[in-house]
């Protein structure tokens, strides 16, 4: 029988990276001089990828982007979050315990994240945890994206998985459309940044803290 696999959501899920992503965006906006953002204004948008920060930045601030004004701020903004890594990031409480017992119990841990591979990786490498998971995908991994299944389910088969055995963990709409859509169930965690109690978005189940992750709950929610 093939291993259970836990996939993982990325910012606001296993990472707090807010501080770091909306000090990035900060720095992008202020070549404009526009006054800064404060992290109750964009929270929601984290995980929908720095695009639709910098676009909503703008917007906040009574100055909507022109299309051809877009690359060098995104440029801008990934030079500045990836030269800063992993800054003021951090895992959230009791990860790490979670990590270690479900792969003490042989099951297969992975990432998909809207967040481009190419800043999910170092951020991973930099706090110590890429190694722990079989295969970490971005937004930009694909030709397609969560909540696609498709996203999800690459990220299964480059992890070795089978879609029977796996749970989606996340904090956001995108991740338990991403598990509908490829009829995975989920688990969702409130202390993310979803504008929208987690429980409203159609999670399998709602988890509190980390400690709460157990290999009991992945098979009971695989045997379904």
């Amino acid at each position: 029988m093939p291993r259970l696999l836990a996939v993982f959501d990325l910012d606001g899920t296993l990472i707090d990276t807010a501080p770091d992503l909306i000090d990035s965006l900060n720095f992008t906006i202020a070549a404009r001089d526009l006054p800064p953002v404060g992290y109750e204004d964009l929270t929601h948008l984290v995980g929908h990828g720095a695009r639709a920060m910098i676009e909503r930045a703008f917007a906040l601030r009574g100055q909507p982007l022109a299309e051809d004004e877009f690359p060098p701020m995104l440029e801008r903004f990934i030079d500045h979050y990836r030269g800063g890594m992993p800054g003021k990031s951090k895992p959230y409480p009791g990860l790490v315990e979670a990590l270690d017992r479900l792969a003490a119990a042989d099951v297969a841990l992975a990432v998909c994240t809207n967040k481009m591979e190419g800043l999910a990786r170092p951020l991973l490498e930099g706090l110590g945890l890429a190694d722990r998971f079989a295969a970490i995908t971005g937004g930009d991994t694909f030709t397609v994206r969560k909540p696609d299944a498709a996203h999800l389910l690459g990220t299964i088969e480059r992890a070795g998985g089978d879609p029977a055995r796996t749970v989606m963990i996340g904090d956001s709409l995108n991740d338990m459309k991403v598990a509908q859509n490829a009829r995975i169930p989920s688990i969702a965690v409130p202390f993310g940044y979803s504008d929208t109690p987690v429980e409203n978005l159609g999670p399998s189940v709602v988890i509190g803290h980390f400690d709460e992750l157990t290999l009991e709950l992945i098979e009971g929610l695989v045997a379904g």
